[in-house]
């Protein structure tokens, strides 16, 4: 199973050309001052100082071998030496060693490091597919305060997880539905996973095989038939998405109010004026009614005790320890601030 990786700030052929490139037109700088300057070069073998021999003493010199059959003679060729090829040496020297380094030791440390992030991974989010739905998730997710590096996304698309690595977030290429890949994105210490593989039937069995390695992280999946809804929750789906339903029900909205549609999307989005957020009761609103929450937001149902209960009914007038309340909200682009 391959290593969770990030983002790297350049590809690998790209920073390989560029370190080449700058190293050739080093000696090739060195190469032609040495060949303007050849009267200064001496030729201890023939006396005779040919472009061959320039090169060859180009490259003796960069790489400081020097066997002493040609050598500088002229003050003006020592001079330059001295003065032009010597830092070149040096530059082309810290080049390969820069190279080396870049491509045996930190990627080997990256490696590494990456390795014992995915070991002590925890609390994250895993999203499970990386098409339009999971990349709007991921989004949304870091719009909503979710850290980059608390992401793991995992899709066997490289093109796709490209794109998934512009954002900072982990990534795994890797097929969701093997028990090594979710293994490999320490589905059983993750504190949401979030199913999108674009087929219903392939969704429900990543569902199926999460829920077998990690029977209690919230699992939410996007399905667009709806007979396969039931399917995904007997596999074990806490929270079942239907687009093509919410699309209906948005345009259905629409035809009853030109605003109810606009609201909606509102309340989804973060960069909306409002949001929903679900939260367990305080101990200070606990005997208080729905309508006097703490945060200032407007309740509009409870959950007790695996019901849901309206605002407007009576056992939402007295909340208890333990209720989870779902309210609206003023978000930081709202009038009230956030």
């Amino acid at each position: 199973m391959q290593p969770l990786r990030r983002a790297v700030g350049l590809p690998v052929w790209a920073d390989v050309f560029l370190r080449l490139g700058a190293a050739l037109g080093l000696i090739f700088i060195v190469v032609m001052i040495h060949w303007f300057d050849r009267e200064g070069l001496v030729d201890n073998v023939d006396g005779h100082v040919s472009f061959l021999d320039i090169v060859y003493f180009t490259m003796i010199s960069i790489t400081t071998t020097g066997f002493g059959d040609i050598a500088p003679v002229s003050d003006s060729a020592r001079f330059k030496e001295a003065v032009i090829v010597t830092p070149i040496r040096f530059l082309v020297f810290f080049i390969f060693v820069g190279t080396a380094y870049n491509f045996i030791i930190k990627r080997s440390w990256e490696k590494w490091r990456m390795a014992r992030i995915q070991e002590k991974l925890s609390d994250h989010v895993v999203v499970l597919g990386y098409g339009v739905s999971g990349s709007q998730s991921v989004e949304e997710l870091i719009e909503r305060g979710t850290p980059a590096d608390k992401i793991v996304v995992v899709d066997p698309s490289d093109d796709r997880l490209r794109e998934a690595e512009k954002l900072g977030v982990n990534v795994l290429a890797a097929d969701a539905t093997r028990d090594e890949t979710l293994k490999a994105a320490r589905i059983s210490t993750a504190k949401n996973v979030l199913v999108s593989a674009g087929r219903d039937d392939t969704s429900i069995l990543i569902v199926l095989t999460v829920r077998h390695l990690a029977p209690e992280v919230p699992i939410s999946v996007v399905v667009r038939a709806d007979d396969n809804e039931l399917l995904a929750r007997q596999a074990g789906a806490d929270n079942v998405i239907n687009p093509v339903r919410f699309t209906g029900l948005l345009l259905a909205g629409s035809a009853n109010g030109p605003h109810i549609a606009d609201y909606l999307a509102d309340l989804a989005s973060v960069s909306g004026r409002v949001h929903l957020v679900e939260r367990v009761v305080t101990e200070e609103e606990c005997g208080c009614s729905i309508s006097e929450l703490g945060t200032g937001g407007r309740g509009l149902r409870i959950y007790r005790n695996g019901r849901a209960i309206g605002f407007w009914e009576e056992e939402c007038q007295s909340l208890q320890p333990g209720d989870v309340i779902v309210e609206i909200v003023p978000s930081e682009n709202g009038n009230g601030g956030g």
